[in-house]
């Protein structure tokens, strides 16, 4: 899964501390989900696109789904 939140981030000049803190989590959980190394619950991903005004899907990417 591919995702846009360390771009989104600089968009919305947010810190990843700072972003963690919007959706509950710590830091380092946002650090693994920009990295790939996570794949955050519906919830989580719900409240990141929430943060960002976005749908789910234009934040997070399948890997099929890039290649479209």
């Amino acid at each position: 899964m591919y995702n846009r939140i360390k771009e989104l981030r600089a968009r919305f000049n947010l810190t990843q501390d700072e972003l963690a803190k919007k959706v509950g989590v710590r830091r380092e959980t946002i650090v693994f989900l920009e990295k790939g190394k996570y794949n955050p619950s519906l919830k989580l991903a719900h409240n990141i696109s929430k943060t960002f005004e976005m749908a789910i899907e234009d934040v997070f990417l399948f890997e099929e789904d890039m290649l479209d």
